[in-house]
């Protein structure tokens, strides 16, 4: 934790200087700075958009290759090789790693300020989204690590080694924290709204009420396996006693902050997944759709397929995740590589649509599909079919599919929820979510294959052994430098090996 919290000087020094307008100006003198870069109101655009770039980039990465979305060309077989090969190890790695851990207790240390500048000058809109906000992290945090700290994690100056916490009592404390953000938020004064530093709800309250009932949805959804029936029910009564419900129709969790073009100014999964200012992006030459995925779209007569891939002589040509032979039927110019403007006419598509596109932190597709599997768990009113129909379309609306095929799409046999019955319809609803999470929050999908296998994604052919799979993340080198007592105690954290506590 030492190095992180030298890591978070820095950020602090680069966030405080942000504002709604300018944020991704860091042209200003970072050791200067004076009280105007310390309101509130210049803090939180840079504590929100530093959430959406690791969400949208770094973590989305990963997890698309483990939630079986991407695999590489022949020419990049040796591109993105950790991931293939699970290899936690280099993953962990401080030079060449994925350092998911220092960059989100970076973002919760900020968000942290937040919290106490706004307890201590009365601003509780403030406090209540820096807590569902740190709600999130932390619950990430388990989603990726298992156990982690919390309660001694964000005091930066007595615990330099902080105790790990059990990743249940991690999750139950998030959800505290989420709902205590929500009552903030709703006791706020007129007077004390965010306004446009609030650069994902603009200061609307009861949006950030469903958001943060939505993401404790998506808590206790994660734990349906775990044997946690009573906290379930419990949780659900609060949120139903709250009221504001959950995320619907048109309401995505998102941000639109201000993007140019102009070299790391961009919308970030744009530029690194699509193109840069002069070229395509290296992502964008070297990274594939799956087989399976491709397949799976074909066989539903998908047409969000068009809209997402490229085609080749007609057809849509995907490769195998992990592939370690160079095989020229899986070159750049025999698969269908993702789709945006250039390859259609200058319209927009199913993911890439324009440099200032907004990045989705969560879209109101995902929020469809988990009221749908708790409708059907019959933890929520309402019907499955209702809100798994509303996923899909909302799916449709994002990829840019036209709505007018909706009816013909949700008609089939091998889609219309009614065709199914049993555990068959929890399959069929889990499956259409994985389509619509597609590359947008892939580890909501990795999350969900963890907890109940579906869908039947192919392993990657380097995996370790047949059967490995990725379930968690090693910690990192640098905790285990700096807090290696606790980071002992958990165990083996082998990527294949250490389960997430709600993986059961």
């Amino acid at each position: 934790m030492k190095k992180s919290i030298k890591i978070f000087v820095f950020a602090a020094s680069l966030f405080s200087l942000t504002s709604c307008e300018k944020f991704l100006d860091v042209n200003d003198n970072p050791n200067g700075p004076t009280e105007q870069y310390l309101i509130l109101s210049a803090r939180l655009p840079g504590a929100l958009i530093s959430t959406v770039n690791q969400e949208t980039v770094q973590i989305n990465q990963l997890a698309a290759f483990w939630a079986g979305y991407w695999g590489t060309t022949s020419e990049a077989t040796n591109q993105f090789y950790k991931e293939k090969t699970y290899n936690g190890v280099a993953i962990r790695g401080t030079r060449d790693g994925i350092q998911i851990w220092e960059g989100t207790f970076n973002t919760l240390l900020y968000y942290q300020l937040i919290k106490e500048q706004a307890q201590k000058e009365s601003a509780p809109f403030y406090s209540g989204i820096a807590k569902i906000m740190q709600g999130w992290h932390f619950l990430h945090l388990v989603d990726i690590y298992n156990n982690v700290p919390f309660d001694e994690a964000l005091n930066r100056t007595q615990y330099l080694q902080p105790k790990y916490e059990d990743g249940r009592i991690v999750y139950e404390k998030s959800v505290q924290l989420i709902t205590e953000g929500i009552n903030e938020i709703k006791a706020a004064g007129v007077d004390q709204n965010p306004g446009k530093a609030d650069i994902i709800f603009g200061g609307d309250k009861q949006l950030w009420a469903k958001f943060g009932n939505t993401l404790k949805l998506r808590a206790l959804i994660r734990q349906s396996e775990a044997n946690n029936e009573a906290y379930i029910k419990a949780e659900i009564n609060k949120i139903n006693q709250e009221g504001s419900g959950f995320l619907g129709l048109g309401q995505n969790v998102a941000t639109k902050p201000g993007y140019i073009n102009s070299k790391g100014k961009m919308n970030p999964f744009w530029e690194t997944n699509y193109r840069g200012v002069n070229a395509s992006a290296i992502n964008h030459v070297s990274l594939r759709p799956t087989e399976y995925i491709i397949s799976t779209y074909s066989a539903l007569k998908d047409p969000r397929l068009s809209s997402l891939y490229t085609s080749i002589g007609g057809t849509f040509k995907g490769v195998l995740f992990g592939n370690p032979v160079v095989d020229a039927q899986y070159a750049a110019n025999k698969t269908s590589a993702f789709k945006g403007p250039n390859e259609n006419n200058g319209k927009a598509t199913g993911l890439f649509k324009s440099f200032d596109q907004a990045s989705i932190l969560m879209g109101a597709f995902e929020s469809l599909f988990l009221q749908a599997e708790a409708a059907n768990r019959g933890w929520i009113s309402g019907s499955d079919q209702t809100f798994y129909e509303q996923g899909i379309a909302e799916s449709f609306k994002y990829m840019e599919v036209d709505a007018g095929l909706f009816d013909a799409y949700n008609d089939q046999t091998t889609v219309k929820l009614s065709s199914v019955a049993g555990d068959q319809r929890l399959k069929r609803i889990i499956e259409q979510k994985w389509l619509a999470l597609n590359s947008i929050s892939s580890l909501e999908a990795w999350s969900d294959y963890r907890r109940l296998g579906i869908p039947n994604i192919p392993n990657s052919l380097l995996a370790p052994t047949p059967t490995a799979r990725p379930l968690r993340l090693m910690y990192p080198e640098s905790e285990r430098q700096t807090n290696a007592a606790e980071a002992g105690k958990q165990g083996n954290d082998e990527v294949t090996v250490g389960k997430i506590w709600w993986n059961k």
